[in-house]
């Protein structure tokens, strides 16, 4: 069931619910409204008839029959009984003889003890009234059928139905075109959604001038679609560079080989080849490697996480580079280590730490020219920062943003050898950790790379 028919029926339902209540309403006073008249009618009727009686006396049957006859037009099926205290009859009318009816003495009991009482008699209704003066005390009893009201009661209530029909075919369609308009522009981005694919990302929603919730939905989509088209433009760039990346050492494999089986060569030549193509494989398995380990760091559900103390992987990086070159020199300054163990301690994966790290303090060592990286670790109570600095080239403002892409090489280090992967990995494992990877570069402090990692107490 779609919206906009949920919409127009509850709209519906709503509007036959207040019609509803306002039809029983009406009907209902309207009800008591007659009844309040009628019966006013009857005690007037007899009020008349028991001040006759009491002056008049018995003489004023025959007289009484003449008045109640003559007015029997204005009261449909009407009778009347006047009985002494000790119930015996002393007057009866009726307009025919099917009116006749009898009334218990509890009823005329009542009628003396309350002075006044309106009743049913069958589908009549009924007023008795206990008169008490100095010559004698009777008690009248005038029924009649309200035609006329009934008749008004039975044409409110078709009024009413007709009306309340036609209220909800009304409430029905107006609830219709209140839905299409409420809906439309949900209908419309609906639409301008569909309209857009990985092809036209470019294309945003018209979030209108309103600054209702369906300005907030319309931005929220454009919000997603921003992050999406730099998520494919991101994607394609990846994809293209890790094709010219694993291309280049193929191309250069299946040349060298074309080239040598084009004729018969030396044994140390043959050599020179394997060696050359040696390099060229190694190299595909680095890159391998890199992409492998960027691909799992977008999967955060297939990593082991635990208590990692930060400072012992700092101290295995440190002997990691140390080993890849006599050159690199790595200098430690730690600060003094709190007593509560747990501020030295991060919630996470101590190899891809090890490999964040690792990329970053090996960057430092290749491209500074003393070949020296810094390493500060210092503690506080909610996070961990580890500031790596190296004294090379100055990175420009404008770069910054650009050397945590994958594939990104600045121009003054595309002589050296790498892929360009390695601070693109080092920034979405840190991301995974819930921390935070910037760099800072100038000539009076060099390239400043500032790690904070959130400490494993936060996460408890």
């Amino acid at each position: 069931m779609t919206i906009r028919i949920k919409i127009t029926l509850l709209f519906s339902v709503l509007v036959t619910v207040l019609l509803l209540a306002t039809s029983f309403s009406v009907f209902y006073f309207s009800s008591l409204e007659r009844s309040s008249v009628f019966k006013q009618r009857l005690s007037g009727r007899a009020h008349n008839a028991s001040q006759l009686f009491t002056i008049l006396g018995d003489t004023s049957q025959a007289l009484l029959q003449k008045i109640d006859a003559s007015n029997a037009r204005f009261f449909t099926r009407k009778s009347i009984r006047i009985y002494s205290p000790e119930k015996e009859p002393l007057y009866v009318f009726n307009t025919a003889p099917e009116d006749e009816f009898n009334v218990s003495a509890g009823v005329i009991n009542d009628i003396i003890s309350k002075k006044e009482l309106s009743f049913k008699i069958g589908d009549r209704d009924a007023f008795g009234q206990y008169l008490k003066t100095s010559r004698q005390s009777i008690v009248i009893i005038v029924t009649a059928y309200d035609s006329d009201g009934h008749k008004w009661l039975s044409d409110l209530k078709k009024i009413l139905a007709l009306t309340m029909l036609a209220g909800i075919l009304l409430s029905i369609l107006i609830g219709r075109l209140f839905s299409r308009q409420l809906i439309k522009p949900v209908t419309n981005i609906i639409e301008e959604v569909n309209n857009i694919s990985t092809h036209n990302l470019s294309q945003r929603i018209d979030a209108g001038s309103g600054q209702d919730e369906l300005f907030q939905l319309a931005n929220t989509f454009n919000d997603l679609l921003n992050r999406m088209q730099e998520s494919f433009a991101i994607q394609r760039r990846f994809i293209s560079n890790a094709s010219h990346e694993l291309s280049t050492p193929l191309t250069s494999i299946s040349s060298q080989l074309e080239v040598t089986l084009q004729k018969q060569r030396t044994e140390e030549e043959y050599k020179l080849v394997m060696i050359s193509i040696q390099e060229d494989v190694q190299q595909m398995r680095e890159l391998t490697k890199s992409l492998l380990e960027i691909a799992k760091t977008g999967h955060k559900g297939s990593i082991e996480l635990d208590d990692v103390r930060l400072d012992e992987v700092i101290l295995k990086v440190t002997g990691a580079v140390k080993k890849l070159s006599p050159a690199y020199q790595i200098q430690l300054n730690f600060e003094e280590f709190p007593d509560d163990e747990s501020t030295c301690m991060v919630f996470g994966n101590a190899d891809l730490l090890f490999s964040a790290l690792k990329n970053i303090v090996e960057n430092g060592c290749k491209y500074s020219p003393d070949h020296t990286s810094q390493i500060q670790l210092r503690f506080t109570d909610k996070e961990l920062i580890t500031e790596i600095s190296n004294q090379g080239d100055i990175i420009a403002q404008e770069e910054i943003e650009h050397i945590f892409l994958p594939f990104y090489r600045s121009p003054t280090n595309a002589h050296q050898k790498g892929f360009g992967l390695g601070l693109a990995l080092a920034k979405r494992i840190i991301s995974l950790h819930k921390g935070q990877l910037d760099v800072h570069s100038n000539a009076e402090t060099g390239t400043v790379f500032r790690v904070l990692l959130p400490t494993a107490g936060s996460f408890r």
